[in-house]
């Protein structure tokens, strides 16, 4: 399959955070396919990047090469990854099934029905050994729900204070900080120590643990902002990469200090089809930025 690539380096000296100079290079590649999308999450151990394409998911590594394309998965969100378990699980809000698969061949194993909210975000809290789902509700407050990710078990149920929560993340210490639909916050007391400028329409956030390198994704002007975090209260913006427009959830791969996107390209809207029409898909792009 013909992969498109473009380039681009943009060197950043990082004298305010006292860290060395860096070179952030940022490459897409046309992966094809049809279906827009939501999240993008990255299996570390393999370098596998899951890519969610509303009604599929698509499985590609850092090249752009698919791997993989599971099927049947309408209005679909992301995936959450159980490498030690060996599964997978994905959440598709058409059917209200979380589907678990196989990340040896990325094969279905089965589909678990969740009657409980709206599927929308899913993750793997490392620490509990499970597998997060955060639901969205149209009538009160949304839920987490916890899986087993050896068996696929719902294991527990949480409602939430939100209708809308979507990505979760945990602290690796019993503690899931769930983002809701309605800046940078001390976790400890909820005290307000950082805004960072960045681009508009950001639906997700990238952590870099190791090198302490944030990644906001703006989807309206096409761009991440890369902010360093010199110490618990202070960031220091160390680089603005020019992306693909539209382009609003990012995932980081902590082992390669990789960071992935992805957003498809549409060109002009037929004549007539009103304000909110788009025109036909002219390519898929899978972002990845290194350093």
């Amino acid at each position: 399959m013909k992969r498109l690539s473009a380039l681009s380096l943009v060197a950043i000296a990082l004298a305010a955070s006292g860290a060395q100079a860096q070179t952030f290079k940022m490459e897409k590649f046309d992966i094809k396919g049809e279906g827009g999308t939501d999240y993008v999450v990255v299996e570390s151990a393999t370098g596998h990047i899951f890519v969610s394409r509303q009604t599929h998911m698509m499985i590609v590594d850092a090249t752009g090469k698919v791997l993989g394309d599971i099927p049947n998965l309408p209005r679909m969100h992301g995936a959450g990854i159980a490498t030690k378990a060996g599964f997978g699980f994905v959440t598709a809000q058409g059917d209200s099934n979380v589907t678990m698969f196989k990340l040896s061949d990325f094969s279905v194993v089965k589909k678990i029905k969740i009657n409980t909210g709206t599927l929308d975000g899913i993750m793997y809290d490392e620490a509990d050994d499970k597998i997060i789902l955060t639901n969205h509700s149209n009538a009160g407050n949304g839920y987490l729900v916890a899986l087993d990710p050896k068996t696929g078990d719902v294991v527990g149920t949480v409602q939430l204070e939100d209708s809308g929560p979507e990505g979760a993340v945990a602290d690796g210490k019993g503690h899931i900080f769930v983002n809701n639909e309605s800046v940078v916050v001390d976790a400890s007391n909820g005290k307000v120590v950082a805004e960072i400028t960045n681009g508009d329409r950001v639906d997700a956030l990238g952590y870099d643990p190791t090198e302490k390198l944030i990644y906001i994704p703006g989807g309206a002007p096409g761009n991440v902002t890369i902010v360093h975090q010199d110490s618990p209260d202070k960031y220091t913006t160390v680089a603005t990469v020019n992306t693909v427009a539209g382009a609003k959830t990012i995932c980081v791969d902590p082992k390669t200090h990789t960071a992935y996107l992805f957003q498809p390209e549409f060109g002009p809207a037929p004549a007539g089809a009103g304000a909110r029409a788009r025109g036909p898909m002219v390519a898929a792009w899978f972002i990845v930025i290194k350093h």
